[in-house]
């Protein structure tokens, strides 16, 4: 088996090196792979519009898409072991929600700008998705039933659309406008300083999932089952709370809300490794969702024409057969 593993982290890394060779080169402008070496070794082979596009505008772009593919896919493996349900993620939970109302909160109400607005963005989704992950685990402290606690977790999220529905109902028409971009989903629109934010943020984060690895393993199993092994179940809800809010929360308010990479990603590893081992399909986890976000935005960024397209949009396409396909799977094990 770990055989299999190894297979399958040698060749998700070779795709993902691949693809971020194709992101960075497509575009109005292209820069081949060559040039890029090129001017890594000390070379000045690339003009001075090219290396202004690669730094200014695609290796930005690239970064916030590796590390929401990293983030997210992290979040949703967690709150699945968590509430040990296969449906779970940040985006049905509505921990996603909770970013997108403190990010709404800042957008279309304080409307500040610069650095302020940066940090204030960040706590305010950091502060929005906190507080649903709190309400998630008060529930689930009083509610055993994962099902229940899945429903609860989509009426917040429903209830939080409605009040950022009437909050846009009342806003400025440059407010307003702002917030409808926002929503849909962007890789290229994190400044230099809100992305030095978001790898602070989030690279020390994903390093705690991947020490925390073997104590999901014994959550998988039951808590009953991971005390037995030793597992301090209070402090690791906690972690698994404020590790999944502040990586949700740091995505959502920089690159809007991105949906079913959270829930189908994690997925996808398990297919590809056949097995449940945290220890593997963390890694794994992070790679698929590296690797689904860059051919994603190559997608949005339609080759060969001056349209991009949301990225929301090319991720829900790209999950929604994997929910399909998994609830399928469901319906035709429970038949046997």
């Amino acid at each position: 088996m770990w055989s299999r593993s190894v297979i399958v982290l040698y060749t998700l890394g070779l795709l993902l090196i691949l693809l971020f060779v194709l992101d960075i080169g497509l575009g109005s402008i292209s820069i081949s792979l060559a040039d890029m070496l090129g001017q890594l070794i000390g070379k000045s082979v690339l003009s001075d519009q090219q290396l202004l596009i690669l730094t200014r505008f695609r290796l930005p772009r690239v970064a916030t898409a590796l590390l929401a593919g990293a983030a997210l896919p992290v979040c949703g493996l967690q709150m699945q072991t968590l509430f040990r349900n296969p449906l779970a993620g940040p985006y049905v939970l509505g921990i996603s929600s909770g970013a997108s109302f403190g990010a709404a909160l800042v957008v279309l109400g304080a409307g500040a700008t610069g650095i302020v607005g940066t940090w204030s963005l960040a706590i305010a989704a950091w502060t929005g998705a906190g507080t649903v992950m709190l309400l998630l685990l008060f529930v689930s402290y009083r509610i055993k039933d994962v099902m229940t606690i899945l429903i609860l977790g989509i009426m917040f999220s429903s209830g939080l659309a409605a009040i950022i529905s009437i909050m846009q109902y009342f806003s400025q028409a440059s407010a307003l406008k702002s917030f409808v971009i926002w929503s849909m989903g962007s890789l290229g629109n994190v400044s230099g300083a809100q992305l030095s934010i978001m790898a602070w943020a989030i690279l020390p984060l994903l390093l705690v999932t991947l020490v925390y690895s073997k104590v999901l393993n014994g959550l998988m199993l039951g808590e009953e089952y991971a005390l037995s092994m030793g597992v301090r179940i209070q402090r690791t809800r906690l972690v698994i709370f404020a590790t999944t809010s502040i990586l949700a929360g740091t995505i959502t308010a920089f690159c809007g809300p991105i949906g079913f990479i959270g829930i189908a990603v994690p997925h996808m590893a398990r297919f590809l490794l056949k097995r449940s081992d945290h220890r593997v399909l963390v890694p794994a986890s992070m790679l698929t969702g590296m690797v689904v976000m860059l051919f994603s935005d190559i997608v949005s960024r339609l080759p060969g024409t001056e349209q991009i397209l949301p990225i929301n949009a090319v991720t829900s396409l790209i999950g929604i057969p994997v929910l399909i396909w998994l609830v399928l799977m469901n319906r035709k094990a429970q038949s046997l």
